[in-house]
């Protein structure tokens, strides 16, 4: 059985870019695509669409955030200061959360 690539992260996190154009830039994630395996982070990746008017916005060249492929990105673990690899423990009451594996500091809030 093969993982998703996106399984270690969800909506909201704080994570950090490591391939690409944006490489070493940390965001919010707004969206995840699972089946694609993509993310869309707040205010990276930025590309021009055009559009034609609609009845409430008008037409014109719009920019907006396009996906970046889920293995491209680490949370970002801020004690470390920077995106890290992460591992699954579970606690005592049977939840599991997501903890750095250099500083072990659980990155579930």
């Amino acid at each position: 059985m093969q993982l998703n690539p996106v399984s270690h992260l969800k909506k909201k996190d704080l994570v950090q870019v490591m391939i690409g154009r944006e490489k070493g830039k940390t965001g919010k994630i707004l969206r995840v695509n699972h089946k694609k395996g993509k993310v869309v982070i707040e205010k990276l990746n930025m590309v021009k669409r055009h559009t034609k008017p609609t009845g409430q916005a008008p037409g014109g060249i719009v920019e907006k955030e396009a996906a970046i492929y889920a293995c491209n990105v680490l949370l970002f673990c801020e004690k470390c200061g920077r995106g890290v690899r992460t591992m699954r423990k579970v606690s005592d009451g049977g939840i599991k959360h997501r903890v750095c594996k250099k500083c072990k500091t659980q990155l579930d809030k």
